[in-house]
């Protein structure tokens, strides 16, 4: 409660200074000073804010609101109606060289409250600035590049969201930078952070399972173990080809000692994943995808359903089909789009039968989207995935409609 209380009066004095001044005085924010032409990495910049006057202080965000219908096995719960999230960004340039901004959001109609990014930039060189506070591990594209108004469809990827933890960010520092020849532009990123816990083979879904670390709100405050996690990736982009990006996170994740007790091995956690967009020119298609695996040292104790491998990633293809003015819209668009996705919790195969674990997971989510505006989104999508259990029993197969809307403001 205290935090609410708090949030709302730092919103309630942005919002009072606002007001204080014609509203005909906002304006959008000027562009990151790096932000000639965006990657991935970019992603925390390339937002619309507003401004009032010569104040530094920025604000904007985005809400998702979404309705359901689906069913497994032919049972269903009914209509659901969610707001899954409603995010404010929060940012100011302090030098034309030193940049805060942050990013708060409210989950499960106000129950969970998180700072997801809030971090300090400063900017030396443009292959060579410096980044600390709570950052964003910029595993993967998703992770960095999740803001509902940005995607075709209404839930994020499971691979994403289920297998990584996205979102997943944690207090540290690191560099970052970009360089451009020609077409092409190259980018990096390396942090040091807090890092995971031993909740991800100790939890309530009884497997390996990532997300449970972002329960562990004592991360934004010490180390589990006293070791960093390392988060690196490296970015290439042609303005006629895409973005690939090759990203890597590691480290320790269990406490192995305690006050010089030693506890348990040192055990590893280790993330690799690649990611790519491309549009191709002839038929506006826009094409994206991302695929990660991930290797935990699990102790022998523990049974296998409890995988030391994981794989799972998504396509997204989307093509415009209809771009005109429309009902004072002067740049309305209707899209078609589809998902493919897919994971797999347990890589691998059962050591007495040598045959294969399951625990897996394919889905596969058409849908029609239309933008009245290029910042706001409505969505229709029907999603069909069938997934198995452990044993690689018939899979239930689960479908339904599902409607969003979603739009910065």
């Amino acid at each position: 409660m205290k935090k609410i209380i708090l949030l709302f009066l730092i919103l309630f004095s942005t919002i009072n200074a606002n007001a204080q001044v014609d509203s005909t005085l906002f304006k959008d924010t000027p562009r990151d000073t790096l932000a000639e032409d965006t990657m991935n990495m970019d992603a925390v910049y390339e937002r619309p804010f507003f401004q009032a006057g010569t104040s530094p202080v920025s604000v904007g965000g985005y809400i998702e609101a979404d309705y359901q219908y689906i069913g497994e096995d032919g049972i269903t719960e009914g209509h659901t109606f969610r707001v899954p999230r409603f995010t404010l960004f929060v940012g100011s340039t302090i030098h034309p060289k030193v940049k805060f901004l942050s990013e708060i959001e409210f989950e499960e109609g106000g129950n969970e409250i998180a700072i997801e990014f809030a971090a300090l930039d400063i900017n030396f060189f443009p292959m060579l600035n410096f980044r600390g506070g709570i950052i964003m591990n910029p595993i993967g594209a998703f992770n960095q590049n999740h803001d509902g108004p940005k995607w075709e469809f209404v839930d994020r990827p499971i691979a994403m969201t289920e297998m990584l933890p996205a979102t997943w960010s944690n207090v540290g520092f690191g560099l970052y930078g970009k360089r451009y020849v020609n077409d092409w532009a190259f980018g990096y990123e390396v942090y040091l952070t807090n890092g995971f816990d031993n909740s991800i083979i100790a939890n309530g879904e009884n497997k390996t399972f990532l997300p449970a670390a972002k329960e562990n709100f004592e991360r934004f405050e010490e180390s589990n173990n006293g070791q960093p996690l390392i988060t690196g990736k490296l970015a290439v982009k042609n303005q006629n080809i895409g973005e690939i990006g090759l990203s890597y996170m590691g480290g320790v994740y269990n406490t192995f000692e305690d006050d010089g007790l030693i506890l348990d091995e040192e055990r590893r956690l280790d993330v690799f994943a690649i990611d790519f967009n491309t549009s191709l020119e002839k038929t506006s298609t826009y094409i994206t995808g991302e695929w990660a695996w991930v290797m935990v040292d699990v102790p022998e104790t523990y049974g296998q359903q409890f995988g030391d491998r994981q794989q799972g990633g998504f396509v997204d293809i989307v093509q415009p089909v209809f771009r005109q003015p429309l009902a004072g819209f002067e740049n309305a668009v209707l899209n078609l789009a589809v998902r493919l996705e897919y994971v797999d919790w347990n890589v691998g195969t059962f050591r007495e039968t040598g045959a294969n674990i399951s625990d897996d997971l394919w889905a596969i989510v058409p849908g029609v989207s239309f933008r009245p505006s290029a910042q706001t989104v409505l969505r229709l999508n029907y999603r069909y995935m069938q997934q198995q259990d452990i044993l690689g029993n018939p899979a239930a197969k689960i479908a339904g409609i599902q409607i969003g809307i979603s739009s910065y403001f």
